[in-house]
């Protein structure tokens, strides 16, 4: 488990008011890119052990979404999969992504389909970890459940720190999460980044409230890769199979022993299939 404490070489850019650290491995005027689109806690630093190979074929982007990261934490900012699908959809357009390679994981799945929803016509493949579209039969796990309910949410928040926090992820996770990933996570986590949180869950009831009267056929025949960490406590691997009822193309690889953040568990077994999947679509 290679996780460091990295620090990425981003660039600020402000997007709708809201200020927004982008990582852009380049050239600014090409058009097609691999998009990464971390989830909740994040950071964009999630990615760090992935990116450089696919770097080396393409040009990669990452952000720090608002209230996450070294982006802007702002009160104001609309906390739902709408409004954060809005501003990833703002700030591809100000990077001049004409078509994304979409490379999405937990809360980040929700975000980038339903931009993609909405620009199918600029979505070059899809790229699932843990995460995609969870249909009726998916239940809301125990944290989400307190960060949906108030005064409880906000208690769990208040005394949430990184020790507190590695001892709950090693609890549910099969694998010990690594201290150096949570110190990553706990140094972005003020009061700000816990509210946005506590918004974001409460302002998602319902997992198939992300995609209101919307028609997963316009995505059908889009190329799909389904990466699944099997041992996920929070988004069990039963969706995995699920995402061919919405993506019939998809390749689907199972992680065995493996959690909700896969590529924090074992980088290269994400690595592999992700690589193998994105040189074939990239330029084709």
């Amino acid at each position: 488990m290679a996780v460091t404490e990295s620090m990425l070489d981003t660039t600020d850019h402000t997007i709708d008011g809201v200020r927004c650290a982008v990582y852009d491995s380049g050239p600014d005027d090409r058009g097609e890119a691999v998009v990464f689109v971390h989830g909740v806690p994040g950071p964009m630093d999630d990615w760090a052990e992935l990116m450089p190979e696919i770097a080396g074929f393409a040009r990669v982007i990452a952000m720090d979404m608002p209230g996450y990261g070294r982006s802007q934490h702002p009160q104001s900012f609309d906390c739902s999969v709408k409004g954060h699908a809005r501003f990833l959809g703002l700030l591809l357009d100000r990077l001049g992504v004409e078509r994304a390679h979409l490379v999405l994981h937990d809360f980040g799945g929700p975000w980038g389909l339903r931009w993609a929803l909405e620009h199918p016509e600029r979505l070059a493949s899809l790229t699932l970890i843990n995460t995609g579209v969870l249909d009726d039969g998916y239940r809301w796990h125990r944290l989400a459940r307190i960060w949906q309910t108030p005064i409880l949410g906000e208690l769990f928040q208040l005394t949430s720190t990184p020790p507190t926090m590695k001892k709950g992820l090693d609890r549910d996770n099969p694998q010990p999460m690594p201290r150096a990933y949570v110190n990553r996570v706990g140094r972005y986590a003020d009061w700000a980044h816990k509210r946005a949180v506590l918004r974001l869950y409460r302002n998602t009831p319902e997992p198939l409230s992300w995609f209101p009267e919307m028609d997963f056929g316009v995505a059908a025949h889009v190329p799909a890769c389904v990466i699944w960490g099997a041992g996920d406590p929070y988004n069990p691997v039963r969706f995995a199979e699920r995402q061919r009822n919405f993506f019939p193309e998809a390749e689907i690889h199972l992680l065995e022993e493996l959690g909700h953040w896969p590529f924090i568990d074992d980088p290269q077994a994400v690595r592999t299939p992700l690589t193998a999947f994105l040189r074939e679509r990239v330029g084709a």
